[in-house]
């Protein structure tokens, strides 16, 4: 009963595509997060130069 190492490997490799793929979605919401942030202050800068 030889199992070849993708058979042995491919649970781990997956496991890793779906732990990325959480991590980079993550990180967009992070960055929309800071982009909206960034706006406010803008706005609130501008607002107080007028």
């Amino acid at each position: 009963m030889s199992r070849s190492v993708w058979e042995m490997l491919r649970p781990a490799v997956l496991i890793g595509a779906l732990l990325s793929a959480t991590a980079l979605l993550g990180a967009c919401n992070t960055m929309e997060g800071f982009g909206e942030d960034m706006q406010a202050g803008g706005q609130a800068i501008e607002e107080e130069a007028q």
